[in-house]
């Protein structure tokens, strides 16, 4: 199943998926962006490594 990351919007099958810690909203990351600790931002406006 491809996925689009949370932080850079490419298309994947590698992925991490959790719940943002403040919404409950999957935050979906690929492998490249967890990798190099690409920066993320929730619906709220909560951003993390």
């Amino acid at each position: 199943m491809l996925k689009n990351c949370s932080s850079c919007g490419v298309q994947t099958r590698q992925y991490a998926e959790f719940p943002a810690p403040d919404t409950g909203e999957m935050i979906v990351r690929c492998t490249h962006c967890r990798k190099i600790s690409n920066p993320y931002r929730t619906p709220a406006g909560l951003i993390g490594p």
